[in-house]
């Protein structure tokens, strides 16, 4: 009872609600919105939220929750659309608004409930919906509103059932976190006493049953992700771990030795290191679409990887990096979100090579995977390293790719992270990168006139990276960034600065 279950209706901001309620040190797991009663109650949680979503409640098909859950006697919050499905559910009344309500609102309170205690009338919220609630069902009492929505905050005591229009996991809700909590501690009851390290054991300890004695091997890109799997894993099984790195000729400047010098002493040869960047670059060839170039990394790695392993006698299990944000992403799984790109490490070997799949991180967030590194020893300057995909390179140039323009797009990298950790601006920003444009402009250095690429640098500060601001970077660093890329590296003649945020942009180009 110690857990707080989150029912997914699609809404973008739903793995926001999971880390809010994390880190308020309260385990959280999102399921599927028609997830059943019966099953749902194998959870013990202590608490159950629906999420906000895309759909109407009474469109045809529009996702609606198995109406047994409403009687669990567990305390109910439903945000958004799951507040419209409550008022839905319970005969209430919900319309389309002639007036879309979609950013900030001030929240007026005209009733005493638990959600808010000591939160101050007026407080903005985040409000992003298209419907709302004009009539509520017997039992249900208003206790707030907004300029646009008449019932922005209802609550069923007897019920045990509270729904509110706006997002409180949103970070423009100024007391969302703080709605949560009291959600958490005086409605739920729940003691807020999970963190990573007590995660840390129970993995260990999961892994170490899971595996007894058997051999299990890693994909090891040299990420945060992998890097902490891989730390997580030597502490559970030791000797019986294999780390397989493939060097895909996608990777940025001077990664293969930095990898290599960190895995190599530690895991000695069970580390086994690959370069093989001419079969990556060769099948890559005249490629321009970002998802073919993703399909054919992943089945070259596959191919590659599965070979390796192989060699490796009596291995059962196949460990990988995987995060929460990678599933969701990935797969709508979890939900009627939509399917935003594919992960190449996300399914694909464990059937191809009749091996059991192992993934540690799978339930985590990134800022949890750092904060797990630092507790297991990771050496800081991974647990600090910027989002890598695993595409590499191949999806921050755009268009086909060839030897030169990697090694011009390696260069500008390079030069682009060295400057801003030169200048101590790297550790403030959540991923930065450089790239490549299929686009050719006029310039002029010195007498001559160029007809050379265009650059873009990409610079973004976030948590998770579900969503993300675009940094705003200091004048002078972007000059001498821009100066130092247009006269060191030779087919570079303009670069220019990415100001778009996360959504409705990706963090990504590709």
């Amino acid at each position: 009872m110690d857990k707080i279950i989150i029912l997914d209706f699609g809404s973008q901001y739903t793995q926001l609600i999971a880390r809010k309620i994390r880190e308020l040190n309260v385990y959280s797991e999102i399921v599927p919105f028609n997830i059943t009663a019966e099953k749902l109650s194998q959870y013990k949680s202590g608490g159950l939220i629906l999420s906000g979503g895309p759909s109407s409640v009474y469109e045809e098909n529009a996702p609606h929750a198995d109406k047994k859950i409403f009687d669990l006697n567990i305390p109910i919050l439903g945000i958004c659309y799951g507040m419209q499905e409550i008022v839905y559910r319970f005969g209430g009344t919900v319309i389309k608004a002639s007036e879309r309500e979609y950013g900030k609102a001030n929240l007026i309170i005209d009733g005493k409930t638990d959600l808010f205690y000591e939160i101050k009338n007026k407080s903005v919220m985040w409000m992003s919906h298209g419907d709302k609630v004009t009539d509520i069902p017997e039992g249900f009492i208003s206790k707030a509103y907004t300029s646009n929505s008449e019932y922005a905050v209802i609550e069923n005591i007897k019920k045990r059932i509270w729904g509110i229009q706006f997002h409180p996991e949103v970070h423009h809700s100024e007391r969302g976190k703080e709605i949560l909590r009291n959600f958490i501690e005086r409605i739920c009851k729940i003691e807020r006493t999970w963190n990573i390290s007590a995660f840390i054991d129970s993995e260990i300890e999961i892994i170490r049953k899971q595996i007894g004695d058997d051999k299990v091997i890693l994909g090891l890109s040299g990420g945060v992700d992998s890097t902490v799997a891989c730390f997580l894993l030597r502490k559970a099984v030791g000797d019986n771990l294999y780390s397989i790195y493939i060097d895909t000729g996608l990777m940025r400047k001077g990664e293969k030795e930095e990898i290599d010098n960190i895995f190599s002493p530690m895991l000695g040869e069970k580390f086994i290191s690959l370069n093989e960047s001419e079969i990556f670059i060769e099948r890559l060839k005249g490629v321009e679409d970002p998802e073919k170039k993703r399909k054919i990394i992943g089945k070259t790695f596959i191919k590659i990887f599965e070979r390796t392993a192989k060699r490796i006698k009596g291995v059962k299990y196949l460990a990988q990096g995987t995060l929460y944000p990678d599933m969701i992403e990935s797969i709508s799984v979890l939900g009627p979100s939509k399917t935003i790109k594919s992960h190449h490490n996300v399914g694909g070997l464990p059937n191809r090579m009749n091996l059991k799949l192992i993934e540690p991180l799978k339930m985590l967030f990134k800022d949890e995977v750092r904060e797990m590194g630092k507790l297991l020893g990771v050496p800081d300057n991974i647990i600090k390293r910027h989002p890598f995909p695993g595409p590499g390179l191949a999806i921050r140039m755009i268009g086909a790719i060839n030897d030169s323009d990697l090694c011009i797009l390696r260069e500008a990298d390079g030069i682009y992270i060295e400057e801003l950790r030169k200048n101590g601006l790297y550790d403030e920003i959540w991923q930065a990168f450089a790239v490549l444009l299929p686009i050719k402009t006029v310039g002029v250095m010195g007498d001559n006139r160029t007809y050379e690429r265009v650059l873009s640098l990409r610079a973004v500060v976030s948590v998770d990276g579900m969503t993300a601001n675009f940094y705003h970077m200091p004048y002078d660093i972007m000059e001498k960034i821009s100066n130092r890329i247009i006269n060191e590296v030779q087919g570079i003649n303009r670069v220019v600065f990415d100001i778009s945020s996360k959504p409705p942009a990706t963090i990504e180009w590709e």
